[in-house]
């Protein structure tokens, strides 16, 4: 009887364990263009290590302060994702979450093109993830979201990548200077410094989410599909405010959500659900 119900008790465990993703906070790799080793986070669906399928990827990139354990250990990936893949609402995928706080702070290649962040993106990081783990490397099959910095980073690699992402989920987004005008100011917020003026144009030009908006090819304007999320009390609502209604004016599908709700976990932690199941309507071929 007592090893009838030991061999239960393992049955039970072993079934628990396989409803449950996992999480790896701590990963690393090398960089070359940014010639340091960087770190990443990943989440890993409930049935990856028992299948030989390939799964669908979600970039999450985290905002100003935190690192690839803030989606961890505050977004609560982990549960939010397990919940939402257990009641059918998202579609099993793997959760990639790098590290854009370490070096120098940002997704963007600095003005003098001295830090690269976005080229580390797009020709280290990808390729390196979309490699090591079993990803399908298809746009259908690819999406990325992120609060604050980190929606800044999502709305701009998604305009400057159309061909790259299905859907993009900017949350609570830091979009840039509003004016041209406004650029040297900002940017020197953010610690740059020294730069000329045809530097500060050439990055307004490249990294403002409303002037890549406007200067969208028509060819690009349903190529991806938008959410957009941001707190009526949010200190970035402005922002959020001006691209979706530039997006109105250039006839760029999109969904627009204003919330109760600031610039906080809380507000971020309930959008999560939302952003899995808007891009699970892509993966699973809408």
């Amino acid at each position: 009887m007592k090893n009838l119900f030991t061999l239960l008790l393992v049955c039970f465990s072993i079934t628990l364990s396989a409803q449950t993703g996992k999480v790896f906070d701590n990963l690393s790799m090398e960089s070359k263009i940014l010639n340091m080793e960087r770190k990443y986070a990943i989440y890993l669906p409930p049935d990856y290590e028992t299948s030989q399928r390939s799964y669908p990827v979600l970039y999450l990139l985290h905002g100003a302060g935190d690192d690839q354990t803030g989606w961890v250990q505050f977004g609560e990936v982990l549960r939010i994702t397990d919940e939402a893949i257990k009641s059918g609402t998202a579609t099993p995928m793997i959760i990639v979450m790098p590290d854009a706080n370490t070096g120098k702070r940002g997704y963007f290649n600095d003005m003098k093109e001295e830090w690269r962040y976005e080229d580390f993106f797009f020709g280290e990081l990808m390729p390196y993830v979309e490699k090591k783990y079993r990803i399908k490397g298809e746009k259908r099959f690819r999406a990325i979201a992120g609060l604050s910095m980190g929606g800044g980073g999502t709305f701009v690699y998604a305009l400057h990548h159309p061909e790259l992402f299905s859907s993009a989920c900017p949350l609570s987004a830091a979009t840039g200077p509003i004016k041209q005008e406004d650029a040297r100011t900002y940017y020197e917020r953010w610690g740059e410094t020294g730069a000329s003026d045809e530097q500060v144009e050439a990055h307004y030009k490249k990294y403002s989410v409303l002037h890549l908006i406007d200067q969208m090819p028509e060819k690009d304007k349903k190529a991806v599909r938008w959410f957009i999320d941001c707190g009526d009390d949010d200190f970035l609502y402005e922002g959020n405010s001006l691209a979706h209604i530039a997006m109105r004016k250039n006839n760029i599908p999109h969904e627009f959500r204003i919330r109760q709700g600031g610039h906080t976990w809380t507000y971020w932690r309930e959008s999560l659900p939302v952003v899995l199941s808007f891009i699970s309507d892509a993966f699973h071929q809408y």
